[in-house]
């Protein structure tokens, strides 16, 4: 239990807010930090954004093709890594839609549900359209560089600044008056810039990590075609024979879809089942989990699509049972494999050593046999995608197991396409694990400042 003793003139200050949360908050902490101990200059949020504005709210109407759609991203899609949201609101709408057009170098803040989370518009996103639910801050650069301002919003002192002055009973809100007063400290010019370059260097390492991949796997995709197989309402003949596959499944969207893929094949191509490339195929280790302080970062299926995803992660301790068995290596392929399934990702620098949630399928490639850089690739073509989709089961909860995912054919091109394959996605793992070093970096160098204040 936090308690603290309330100044009368606090009351003025907050806008007459009386709940204890909002004074026992970290940011009216951070608060008194920055007016007790900063040794510069201040200005404000407001002052330093040029436009601060939260976009208008209208109807959404999906629809499935590009063609027909802008792609629109949630605030959630906006942390992961994947920069394909896979979403489209109907173009016809196109007018309601220039304000929440998203610009290169704006500055994103949630404002419903999940408050006070920070995201640096890249190119990648330049154009598309985000949600309503994003305070947007174009930055105005006038005494502090917009790298730096991303920086100190996404620090934890800027993340209880931010979330302070949230409001709502279920759902948590935050307006964009409610942040133009944060108090930003005005370090010194060479600081700055330090800071600055290293966001900077992220954002550009994460645009060609991502134009690497996307190379990658289109790539792949003239080798093998793209995949004209649909989820949905279809009908079909089945022969009795083919009831009684490995699987012996009898609902009619599993075999219709994987009649499907199996005509896709190409006949020139040779085909191995991924459980004759593996070392070993399983879910993670389940059971209780001892939350701590300090201790090895955990992360859910979702957690682990992120682009900087040990930043706010829980931390397990290391007496955790089963702990050894929820950890992933170097080169993994993990497998989000209940409710949204078939969100691929190969583990990292980053994400080595990292404790994975038992809802991710672990894929141990043997590289002896093929690089799990290949594989990784295969699993996120449209083609790849598709096989995971049409293997899934359940009613409520869709789910994916080990013998699903081993009995998908991998289409073996030839040495010197894999060789072109897998040079683009290990570049990409290498740029996306130094864009994750280099954000961290700078936001650990305000934190480590504002510390050293308290401590002099």
């Amino acid at each position: 239990m936090k308690t603290v003793t309330i100044k009368h003139s606090w009351f003025s200050e907050s806008g007459l807010r009386f709940d204890a949360s909002f004074h026992l908050s970290d940011g009216v902490n951070t608060k008194r930090i920055i007016e007790k101990y900063c040794p510069y200059p201040t200005t404000t949020l407001g002052n330093e954004s040029a436009e601060l504005f939260k976009g208008n709210i209208h109807k959404r109407v999906y629809v499935t093709s590009p063609e027909h759609g802008h792609m629109f991203f949630t605030a959630s899609d906006m942390f992961r890594a994947d920069i394909d949201s896979g979403k489209y609101i109907s173009k016809k709408y196109s007018p309601y839609l220039q304000e929440l057009k998203l610009k290169k170098d704006w500055i994103l803040v949630t404002r419903s549900g999940t408050l006070g989370k920070v995201v640096y518009v890249t190119e990648d996103y330049d154009g598309k359209i985000g949600t309503d639910d994003l305070v947007r801050i174009k930055p105005a650069e006038n005494q502090i560089k917009r790298g730096y301002l991303y920086a100190y919003l996404s620090s934890k002192y800027g993340y209880g600044l931010l979330t302070q002055s949230g409001y709502g009973g279920v759902v948590k809100h935050i307006e964009p008056h409610h942040v133009e007063n944060i108090k930003v400290p005005i370090l010194p010019e060479p600081k700055q810039q330090q800071i600055h370059n290293l966001i900077v260097k992220a954002s550009k390492l994460r645009v060609e990590a991502n134009k690497l991949l996307k190379e990658a796997i289109e790539y792949f995709e003239e080798k093998i075609g793209e995949t004209k197989v649909h989820l949905g309402y279809q009908t079909g003949k089945i022969s009795s024979k083919a009831l009684n596959t490995f699987h012996k499944r009898l609902d009619g969207q599993f075999q219709l879809l994987w009649k499907d893929l199996e005509s896709e094949k190409k006949d020139e191509l040779k085909y191995e089942s991924l459980w004759s490339l593996v070392k070993t195929i399983f879910v993670g280790g389940r059971g209780k989990r001892l939350y701590t302080e300090t201790g090895v970062p955990f992360l859910s299926s979702s957690d682990m699509m992120l682009f900087n995803p040990k930043r706010e992660s829980k931390k397990v301790s290391k007496r955790t049972p089963g702990l050894n068995n929820m950890m992933v290596s170097k080169y993994d392929i993990l497998i989000s494999r209940s409710g949204t399934v078939g969100n691929t990702v190969l583990v990292g620098d980053d994400l080595a050593e990292t404790a994975i949630s038992e809802h991710a399928l672990r894929l141990v490639i043997d590289s002896e046999k093929i690089s799990p850089k290949y594989v990784f690739c295969f699993l996120k073509t449209k083609y790849g995608m598709k096989c995971m989709e049409a293997s899934s089961f359940g009613s409520v909860i869709i789910t994916l197991n080990e013998d699903l995912i081993g009995n998908i054919d991998l289409p073996l091109l030839e040495d010197k396409h894999q060789e072109i394959i897998n040079n683009k996605v290990e570049l990409f793992l290498q740029k996306m694990d130094e864009a994750t070093l280099k954000e961290n970096q700078a936001i650990n160098l305000i934190e480590n400042e504002i510390e050293q204040w308290q401590e002099s």
